[in-house]
């Protein structure tokens, strides 16, 4: 693989034109295709072989045209102090309100809140339910002007009223503001790494092309595929974090080689050949945790890896192309690695001759042992300390995954300065939190003998059971065969014991079903996210198999070592539950809640756990073959492995570094955002980021790799012979040290003078 990369880089540091001109023509026509596409239709949210999912599909087939996946608004109205909603004049506003909602488009009914009993006990809130004839996120922004201005009327006649329901579902965006930061932070750390700005621009610009390709083509494809925004909001965090990456392994790589004399086509292909061969296989194995989600078999989630492991491979094949393109324009504007030092110690050298002392060796040895070498260093003489207190540490941090909540965010996570986060407050306040998560219980009497005797005996049995405060009379369709009962908890839809009422109410059926033949199922909004976050539940360990299965047989072809992937894989499983324990301390425990504006505490999103699990391991992955390939080159090459260690370090812990910190940059700008699903993702991945780089791979690893020594690139003879040899550490480059420069056809090749 090291010489097929090595020629690639060296074709496109000769056809830069070439190369150059079809990435910005597939830019191009990407951003065409995103621009003339038709606007993002249905997003649809579906959970196969979830109970809640069984029961929508049956809602469709049974009671045609009345739109059971439909989206939902509520126009929630409180008194004025010393008034109640009850009160003529106050009627009077409600009524015109609910008039001017009816006569809307995509309206299927509004409720009247004096005829459905929709007043609290004390009169002073009331709230009318709005139901559409299409989900909440397709609805057009005139329906959803037409909500948010329904109570302008009742505000100015001194009502308060707020607005909540799924009608008013945007998408999830993350702020402007946060992605320029994460740039502008991450274009300080590159020009401090590579000490040049023309250096620290290309990683930024290739890693935006390459994210301007990859959700320009989902924006493009977003009708067609059913595809959500919240698909190009993990295209753009991942294809950002890795395309910046992975070009800054590339140009880092160049600079060595120009160091050690090479000119600049022969210094591309190998960088190419080398640090290429690794990030190949470092996006190889994001690629798999990213595309594995479709394990879960969750729609939304298949779509979302896909499309985001489609930006990795697009990062993969820009850094491998473009950036030797690049450094074909930039020339001489990119210095060797280490020009500038050269300089100044050459000047340092001079001034120690003049000085009297003589000492001129002590600035020459420092200058040599950079911040690496040394922690390299430290760390080979005490091994079992910092395995130590790197495994206790990360531990520690990891407890609080023990109380870890699961659920969906609802209304109730919402800023306070949001009118739904309003509207749900004051239906807590004056109905109950129940009211704001309420279930939708459908019997299917079909095989039943008595469908209405049945349905009774359901409406009976959910009444007596715990943390039930309401339950409507049943609704049957024409047929008469199948009803729908409503039924309000006592406690808000993300607690654990509105959880137990539904799995309360299952239990309840079963037997039900027994007796009378009718078949009882739970479904709603808190129903459905209390499915799937059970179904990710399931599907976490066998997920987590896959991944680190295919990703640990991958790396064992890399390293050609058995305990070296075995150790990744356990490094990498230490880092993510104490991501997930730092999680669940600043969202459920409200621990720095403040700091990060974490205004409201709750169960930690489903899907973090699995999402978690696909994306860091694959970022982990990435930083383990980087350090670790530069680790195994220098011990193929005949190094000692305590050696190879400090060679390792001395050449990438640098640029790893400085990677984990641009990830950061790019992970944390995400928290800023007002969602609180985007803050959460932008957080656990900057953090775990931060534990894998800095404690994992820079501390754990190392004194691990000190502590077995030869034994850590063991490998079977059988084994060794089965494998096949991919060359990542560029060892066929060897045989072209000994070809004569000038006996290349191409004259057009520029030599590094000193």
């Amino acid at each position: 693989m090291a010489t097929f990369l090595y020629k690639l880089g060296r074709l496109a540091f000769r056809r830069r034109h070439f190369v150059a001109l079809i990435w910005v023509a597939l830019l191009t026509l990407a951003g065409v295709g995103a621009a003339s596409a038709p606007a993002p239709g249905t997003t649809s949210f579906s959970i196969p072989g979830t109970e809640a999912q069984k029961a929508f599909d049956l809602l469709e087939q049974r009671f045609p045209g009345a739109s059971a996946d439909g989206g939902t608004g509520r126009i929630v109205f409180k008194a004025p102090e010393g008034e109640k909603m009850t009160d003529a004049d106050n009627k009077a506003i409600v009524a015109k309100t609910t008039k001017e909602l009816s006569d809307g488009s995509e309206v299927v009914s509004v409720t009247d809140p004096f005829t459905t009993n929709a007043v609290s006990e004390d009169g002073t809130v009331a709230y009318t339910s709005v139901k559409y004839d299409a989900p909440g996120m397709e609805l057009t922004d005139t329906t959803r002007d037409a909500l948010e201005a329904a109570g302008d009327d009742a505000r100015a006649a001194g009502l308060t009223v707020d607005i909540g329901g799924d009608a008013l579902q945007a998408a999830a965006e993350p702020g402007a503001a946060g992605e320029i930061v994460g740039l502008a932070l991450a274009a300080v750390v590159l020009v401090i790494t590579l000490g040049s700005l023309v250096a620290a621009g290309l990683p930024l610009l290739t890693a935006i092309i390459g994210v301007g390709i990859g959700v320009s083509t989902i924006t493009a494809l977003a009708n067609a595929l059913d595809l959500g925004d919240t698909t190009s909001t993990l295209a753009l965090m991942i294809g950002l974090a890795v395309g910046i990456d992975y070009a800054l392994f590339i140009v880092s790589r160049y600079r060595g080689e120009l160091a050690d004399g090479r000119d600049r086509e022969e210094a591309a292909g190998r960088a190419t050949g080398t640090a290429g061969s690794a990030v190949v296989f470092a996006g190889l194995t994001v690629v798999i945790a990213l595309a594995g989600l479709a394990v879960v078999n969750v729609p939304m989630l298949t779509k979302m890896g896909l499309a985001a492991a489609g930006t990795v491979v697009v990062a993969v094949l820009i850094a491998l192309t473009m950036i030797p393109a690049l450094l074909g324009y930039a020339g001489r504007t990119i210095r060797p690695a280490g020009e500038k030092r050269k300089s100044r110690k050459k000047k340092s050298e001079k001034f120690e001759t003049s000085d009297r002392s003589g000492n001129a060796d002590k600035p020459q040895a420092a200058a040599k042992a950079g911040l690496g070498t040394r922690w390299a260093h430290f760390v080979i003489r005490r091994p079992a300390t910092v395995l130590l207190l790197g495994v206790v540490g990360l531990g520690a941090i990891a407890v609080p995954v023990t109380q870890l909540e699961l659920g969906l965010p609802d209304e109730g996570s919402q800023p306070t300065s949001t009118t739904q986060r309003r509207a749900y407050d004051l239906l807590s306040d004056g109905f109950g939190p129940g009211f704001n998560g309420p279930l939708m219980i459908v019997v299917d009497a079909e095989k039943s003998e008595d469908p209405k005797a049945a349905v009774a005996t359901v409406t009976d049995g959910i009444k007596g059971l715990k943390d039930v405060v309401t339950v409507t009379p049943a609704a049957f369709n024409k047929a008469g065969d199948t009803a729908t009962i409503t039924v309000i908890p006592n406690s808000k839809p993300s607690s654990t014991q509105t959880e137990d009422l539904v799995h309360a109410i299952r239990d309840e059926g079963a037997g039900i079903k027994a007796d009378t033949g009718a078949e009882v199922l739970v479904t709603g909004t808190t129903a459905m996210n209390i499915d799937f976050s059970q179904k990710l539940n399931d599907a976490l360990i066998p997920y987590l198999g896959l991944v680190v299965g295919l990703a640990f047989l991958l790396l064992i072809v890399v390293f050609r070592s058995i305990l070296v992937p075995l150790k990744a894989a356990l490094g990498f499983l230490l880092s993510v539950l104490a991501a997930l324990g730092a999680v669940v301390a600043v969202f459920q425990w409200g621990w720095l809640g403040g700091l990060l504006g974490v205004e409201e505490t709750g169960p930690i999103m489903s899907m973090m756990p699995i999402f978690m699990v696909g994306v860091v391991f694959g970022l982990a992955m990435d930083y383990e073959v980087f350090l670790v390939t530069r680790m195994r080159e220098a011990y193929v090459h005949g190094e000692t492995p305590a050696q190879a260690i400090v060679t390792g370090f001395r050449h990438s812990s640098r640029v790893v570094a400085a990677a984990a910190v641009i990830m950061m940059a790019v992970f944390g700008g995400f928290i800023t955002s007002s969602e609180q699903m985007i803050k959460m993702i932008g957080f656990g991945l900057a953090i775990a980021v931060f534990f894998d780089a800095f404690v994992v791979r820079m501390a754990i690893v190392p004194a691990v790799l000190a502590l077995l020594g030869k034994k850590a690139w063991w490998l079977p003879k059988w084994l060794d012979r089965a494998l096949p040899n991919v060359d990542v550490e560029g060892e066929g480059l060897k045989a072209l040290d000994s070809r004569n420069s000038d006996s290349d056809p191409d004259n057009d090749r520029e030599l590094v003078r000193a």
